[in-house]
Formats: structure tokens, C-alpha cells, sequence
């Protein structure tokens, strides 16, 4: 995934914002809370995504390319970190991605997701 697919998709989420912070990094969030980071800072593009106990545990051994993410995993969060070629495909990533947005969104009070318009996007999104 390019870094222009990576914020076209996470652009495409239901009332997300960005910010260019954290020396230079592309910085998604809904809510004000971050679900998704862009880095440039190693030879490939590396992604980090909030997730799922089970997947914090499995995806850093099936796949070479992920591991827990730097600075958040060392701080007991679940984050991971797709960082080499070597790691999820297109589609898992952007699978990822979503779910990292959902538990994000999931996180924010009722009254901040019907603020957001985000009560039936999550509703919707947990029947799949």
C-alpha cells in the first residue's frame, strides 16, 4: 500500500480528520483519538493500527512485516506496525485498518458517535 492509498481509504471513513504531526507523520483520527499512523521514516512505508488482543498476538508471528508498534506496545497498548513488504496484503491492511477505526470509534462516549454521525455506521459495521 502506498501512502496515498493508505490516507485516500482512511479519508474515506465516516468523519475522520488528520493532522501531519509527530515528525512528519500522516495522522488519522476520529473523534480526536488516533486510529491510524503513516511513517516515513523506514525504507518502506510503515502503518500502525490500534488492535484486537487476539490479532496483537498473532499477526507480529504469521507475518515478518508487522510487529508491535515502537514507542506504544513498549507502553503495554495494542498497536501494531506493518513495516516491510514481507507483511499484509493490501486487503488485510486496509481490513486492519477499519477494525482499528471501529474499536477507536467504539471507544468514544454515545453522545460524541451520534455527534459525529457514527451510532449507525457502527451498527451497520458490527453485523458484518
Amino acid at each position: 500500500m502506498t501512502f496515498e492509498e493508505f490516507n485516500d481509504f482512511c479519508r474515506g471513513l465516516p468523519a475522520t480528520t488528520y493532522v501531519c504531526q509527530w515528525g512528519g507523520s500522516d495522522v488519522w483520527k476520529v473523534g480526536g483519538k488516533v486510529f491510524a499512523i503513516g511513517s516515513r521514516r523506514w525504507a518502506d512505508p510503515a502503518f500502525t493500527f490500534k488492535a484486537t488482543d487476539l490479532a496483537f498476538r498473532i499477526l507480529p508471528e504469521e507475518f515478518p512485516g508487522v510487529r508491535p508498534a515502537p514507542y506504544m506496545a513498549s507502553r503495554g497498548l495494542k498497536w501494531l506496525q506493518q513495516y516491510a513488504e514481507d507483511g499484509l496484503d493490501d486487503a488485510a491492511l486496509k481490513d486492519y485498518l477499519r477494525q482499528s477505526y471501529r474499536l477507536v470509534a467504539s471507544g468514544l462516549s454515545k453522545k460524541r458517535q451520534r455527534a459525529l454521525g457514527l451510532a449507525d455506521w457502527l451498527a451497520a459495521d458490527e453485523s458484518l
